[in-house]
């Protein structure tokens, strides 16, 4: 599926697949499947498709429901919380980085030029996120 967003153009055939999750039964008319994408950017979106009770239902010509689907944006901490909610540890710590037992992000040291570090300050400024997530942001795409 294709869509043009706010200018921004979210291609399933493009982006790289993160995790996915249903509802289990296909045949239900609650049915939901949502596949999570991160493009070659950095930006993640959802994919999602639902049967006709679901929250992607569109009205159908007989004024009954029929099933849909829908793309949504997501900014990086609400695909961070898409993937607590619906991917494992595993593929959590995948695609975000390893978090120590309490909650928190491993500590790293890193030396940097400075040149460096002002593009990272600029860019974490510009995104509207911490430095940290700019570097982790990266370093997903290597």
């Amino acid at each position: 599926m294709k869509k043009i967003i706010d200018g921004k153009k979210y291609d399933t055939d493009t982006a790289r697949e993160v995790a996915s999750w249903d509802t289990g039964n296909p045949t239900d008319f609650g049915y939901i499947e949502e596949t999570l994408y991160r493009k070659k950017t950095g930006e993640y979106f959802v994919h999602g498709y639902g049967a006709a009770a679901s929250c992607y239902a569109e009205p159908a010509d007989n004024g009954n429901w029929k099933g849909g689907s829908a793309i949504t944006p997501l900014d990086y901490a609400h695909a961070r919380n898409w993937m607590e909610m619906h991917a494992d540890a595993d593929g959590y710590e995948a695609e975000f980085g390893e978090v120590a037992d309490d909650g928190t992000k491993v500590a790293k040291t890193v030396y940097l030029t400075a040149s460096t570090s002002e593009r990272i300050a600029r860019a974490a400024a510009e995104r509207g996120c911490s430095q940290g997530d700019v570097i982790e942001q990266l370093a997903a795409e290597l």
